[in-house]
C-alpha cells in the first residue's frame, strides 16, 4: 500500500478537528487564477498601512485621558511598555507572515500550526473584531465631521446624526463613509495604498505640527512628580469589573509604578491594528522581505509618535487639570491657541478615514481566506478579473458594516473590539513554537529571536492584558464564539476543502 498519506499519526491528525493545512498547500491555493490576489504592495506601502490604522483619534485623546486618570506624566513609560508588548507579538507575526505569505493573517497561521478548528475560531473572532472596529471608527469619524460642519454653520438633521443618549437615529455620514471605502478597496490595492498614503501623510503632518507647536508651551514644573504617588482605584462590581479582580481579588491601581503598568493595559489598545499588515502578505511583491519590515517599521514609528505626544501634552498642562474628552485640543485652547485645537479635530477626522479603511481591508482578507478554504461559501473567494481584489467578500462585508455603523451607537460597539486581537496574539505566538517543532525545514526569511522565550513572553503579556478586560466583554466574546462553533459544525467542517481532500480514498 502506498505511504503517500504519511504515518498513522499524521493521518489521524489530518482527518480530525485539528487537521493542519500545510504551508505548501496554502501557497498553492493562492495560485488558482479565480482565487488569486494581485501582488502590488511594497514595504513602504505596508508601513503606511500600519501607521494608517494605528494612529487614530486615540493619539489626541487617550494620551491625556490616561495621564490624568492613571499614570500622570509617566504615561510616556506606559506607551513604551505597551510598545514592548506589541513588539513581542510583532516578532511572531513577522516570522509567520514571511513564512506563510497568504491572506488571512492569524487565521492562516493557525491553520498551518494548530489545526482547522483553532483556525476557524480565530478567523471567526477576527471577523467580529475587525467589523466592529471599522464600524466604531466610522461612527467616531462621523462625530468629528459633524462637529466641523457645526462650526461652519452647517447642521445635519437629528434623524440622520446617529443614535445618541437614548435617541434613535440613522448615522448617514458613517454609512456613506463605509460604502465609499468599500468601493476604493474593490478598485484595487494600489489605489487603496495611494489613498492611504495621502491620508496618512496629512495625519502624520498634523501630529508632528502638534508636537512641535506644543513643545514651545512645555512647562518643566508640570512634570513634577513624574510618577505621582500610588492610589487605590475604585473596585468595579459585577460583570463590569475586570476579570482579574473577580478571579484573584486584585484591586485596580492608579498612579505609582503599578499605575504605569495598569495604564499600559489601556493604552495598548491604541496600538491595535499593526497586525493587519500581515493580512496583505499575499498582495505584497516580496512578502518574505517586506512584510516583516512593514510590521516592525510601522510599530516603531507609532510608538515614537505616541511617546512624543504624551510628553508634550503632560508638559503643556498639569496632568491633574487635563480634560478627558479632548485633552490636547483643550490644552491649546487654555493657552489661547484655538487654531491648533481646530487642526487637531481636522487631523483626527482625516486620520480616522484610513483607520476605517484598513480595518475593512483586513476583515475582507480574513473572510476571503476562510471562503477559499471552504469554511465559508466559496462564492466569496472569487477575485475580480480586472482589479485582482476579493470584491465579493469586500462588498458583502462593507454593506453589513455600513448598516451596523448607521444604526448602532459607538458605546454599544466599542465593548467587543479589544479582546479578539489579544486572543490572536496568543494564537500566533503559540503557533510559532509549534511550527518550529513540526516543520523545522521550512525556509524562514525572518526568524523570531529567542524562541521559545519571546513567544512565551508574548503569550503571558497578552493574557495579562486580557484579564484586565471587564467580565462582560468575556461573556459577549463567549456568545460570539459559541455561534461560531455552531456554524463550523453545521457548515464549515463538511465543506472544508482540506477535509474533502483527506476524505478521498487512498490509492493502493
Amino acid at each position: 500500500m502506498s505511504t503517500q498519506h504519511g504515518t498513522p499519526h499524521d493521518s489521524r491528525r489530518n482527518r480530525g478537528l485539528f487537521r493542519t493545512k500545510t504551508v505548501e498547500q496554502s501557497i498553492r491555493d493562492t495560485e488558482e487564477p479565480e482565487h488569486a490576489l494581485k501582488k502590488s504592495l511594497s514595504a513602504l506601502d505596508l508601513t503606511v498601512f500600519g501607521v494608517g490604522v494605528v494612529i487614530g483619534t486615540g493619539i489626541f485623546v487617550l494620551t491625556g485621558k490616561i495621564a490624568k486618570e492613571q499614570a500622570g506624566p509617566a504615561v510616556a513609560l506606559s506607551f513604551v511598555v505597551a510598545g514592548v508588548v506589541c513588539a513581542l507579538a510583532a516578532l511572531c507575526y513577522a516570522e509567520f507572515a514571511s513564512t506563510v505569505p497568504v491572506a488571512g493573517s492569524a487565521y492562516t497561521f493557525s491553520y498551518a500550526s494548530l489545526g482547522e478548528l483553532p483556525a476557524w475560531i480565530i478567523g471567526w473572532d477576527l471577523i467580529l473584531e475587525l467589523a466592529l472596529g471599522c464600524a466604531v471608527v466610522a461612527v467616531g469619524w462621523s462625530g468629528y465631521v459633524r462637529s466641523l460642519l457645526d462650526s461652519a454653520g452647517l447642521h445635519l438633521p437629528a434623524a440622520l446624526s446617529g443614535t445618541h443618549e437614548g435617541r434613535f437615529g440613522f448615522d448617514l455620514l458613517a454609512f456613506l463613509l463605509v460604502l465609499l471605502l468599500t468601493a476604493i478597496l474593490v478598485f484595487g490595492m494600489k489605489l487603496s495604498s495611494r489613498v492611504t498614503a495621502v491620508v496618512v501623510g496629512i495625519k502624520v503632518t498634523v501630529v508632528l505640527l502638534v508636537i512641535v507647536a506644543g513643545a514651545f508651551f512645555i512647562n518643566g514644573a508640570n512634570y513634577t512628580p513624574f510618577i505621582p504617588p500610588s492610589e487605590t482605584g475604585e473596585a468595579g462590581s459585577g460583570l463590569g469589573a475586570p476579570l482579574s479582580q473577580l478571579m484573584f481579588g486584585l484591586a485596580p491601581a492608579t498612579f505609582g509604578t503599578m499605575g504605569i503598568f495598569a495604564a499600559a493595559a489601556v493604552v495598548f489598545f491604541a496600538f491595535i491594528g499593526f497586525d493587519i499588515v500581515a493580512t496583505a502578505a499575499e498582495e505584497t511583491r516580496n512578502p518574505q522581505r517586506d512584510v516583516p519590515r512593514g510590521i516592525l517599521g510601522s510599530l516603531a514609528i507609532c510608538t515614537l509618535l505616541y511617546v512624543a505626544v504624551s510628553i508634550v501634552v503632560t508638559g503643556m498642562q498639569k496632568y491633574s487639570k487635563l480634560s478627558t474628552d479632548a485633552p490636547l485640543a483643550d490644552a491649546f485652547k487654555d493657552l489661547g491657541h484655538p487654531f491648533f485645537a481646530g487642526v487637531i479635530s481636522f487631523g483626527a477626522a482625516v486620520g480616522l478615514t484610513s483607520v476605517s479603511m484598513i480595518l475593512l481591508l483586513g476583515q475582507s482578507r480574513v473572510f476571503f481566506a476562510m471562503s477559499r478554504d471552504g469554511l465559508l461559501p466559496r462564492a466569496f473567494s472569487r477575485s475580480h478579473p480586472r482589479f485582482g481584489t476579493p470584491y465579493r467578500s469586500t462588498i458583502a462585508l462593507g454593506a453589513v458594516v455600513a448598516v451596523v455603523a448607521g444604526f448602532t451607537s459607538i458605546d454599544e460597539l466599542a465593548e467587543l473590539v479589544n479582546i479578539g486581537t489579544l486572543f490572536a496574539f496568543v494564537v500566533v505566538a503559540v503557533g510559532v513554537i509549534l511550527l518550529r517543532r513540526s516543520r523545522p525545514d521550512l525556509p524562514r526569511s525572518f526568524r523570531t529571536p529567542l524562541v521559545p522565550l519571546v513567544p512565551v513572553l508574548s503569550v503571558a503579556a497578552s493574557v495579562w492584558l486580557m484579564l484586565n478586560l471587564p467580565a462582560e466583554t468575556w461573556v459577549r466574546f463567549a456568545i460570539w464564539m459559541v455561534l461560531g462553533f455552531v456554524i463550523y459544525f453545521l457548515y464549515g467542517r463538511s465543506h472544508s476543502r482540506l477535509g474533502l481532500r483527506n476524505r478521498r480514498p487512498a490509492k493502493d
